[in-house]
Order: C-alpha cells, then structure tokens, then sequence
C-alpha cells in the first residue's frame, strides 16, 4: 500500500484517502507513518468495489471536488509518470473519465470527473461501474502509457513476490 500512496504523492495528487473494509488495522498499520493518508473505513465492504469507491467519494465530496482519482491497492507498481499523465490529461480535456491504456487494454489509476459523481451513485451494486463506463463510453478518455505497472493485477502475496522477483531481474 506504501508504494501505491507513494506513487500517486510523487505523481502529483495532493490529498490521499484510503477506503478500508475487512481488515481496517492491517491497512492503517500498512500506511507509513510519514504519509498524511486519510483512512476512511467501509463497513460495507461485501457489497463490492464499487461501494468501496461510494464510500470515498462520500468521505471526500464537497462541492469543490472537481474530480475524483481511483486505483486499487492490487494494482501497486503503477508509477508516479502514469499518475502525472492521467491527472495532465484530465486537465488539458475534462474527460468524463480518463485512464491509462496500452492498445485495448485498461488499467489503473482512474479519474472520473464530477459530472459522472451522480452516475456513480446510482449505479448497480451488483454491476459495479462498469455501468458508468458504458454510459459515458464516447467521453472516455484513453492515455496510452508504457507502464506495465498500470495493468498488473495482484492479489495474493506471492503474486506480489513472483512481480518483485521478475523485476528485479530485468533492472
């Protein structure tokens, strides 16, 4: 989780909020003490991502919030270059949503622009925001990126071990 947090400080973001559910210590205790991280807690967690993602939203809206940026904890060598891009992009166009992409593929972080807030809220649970994307799929905004790390998914420790291995022998 530090790298995460690290790399979206490094990418620019200035205030980082993290959503936590199942296991709310652990996840405090995995944020390094020097970050100034807000640590919103979910209760409501088994209702899937996309109630995570209500939840921050909740935690952080006011009516100066311009857009929201969203990546997951699983997806944590995504770099602060990719970071930088997305947020730039979202900047320069005002792109309902803007992400990182490499060809058809879609990765991670995420920024949804205020107007699709209300979208989000009203989303299926169940559908996750998928939904939102479909429905505002030609306001979609793609930045090609290089950086593998926007698209590596890992969910257990020792995928997060094999990753770290495999780097490090390619640096």
């Amino acid at each position: 989780m530090g790298r995460v947090i690290s790399a979206l400080r490094a990418g620019g973001i200035p205030e980082v909020s993290v959503v936590a559910g199942a296991h709310v210590a652990a996840v405090r205790s995995a944020i390094p003490t020097d970050c100034d991280v807000r640590v919103i807690e979910h209760p409501g967690w088994r209702q899937g991502q996309l109630s995570s993602l209500l939840a921050g939203l909740e935690a952080v809206d006011d009516p100066q919030l311009e857009a929201l940026m969203v990546t997951l904890v699983d997806v944590p060598m995504v770099s602060p270059s990719t970071v930088a891009a997305v947020a730039a992009e979202w900047r320069r166009t005002r792109g309902a949503i803007v992400r990182p992409a490499r060809g058809d593929q879609h990765g991670h972080p995420v920024i949804f622009d205020r107007r699709v807030f209300g979208d989000l809220r009203a989303a299926d649970l169940s559908v996750g925001a998928k939904a939102v994307f479909a429905t505002h799929r030609d306001h979609i905004v793609n930045v090609e990126v290089a950086d593998p790390g926007a698209f590596e998914d890992i969910d257990t420790p020792e995928e997060y071990e094999r990753l770290l291995a495999r780097r490090a022998r390619t640096t």
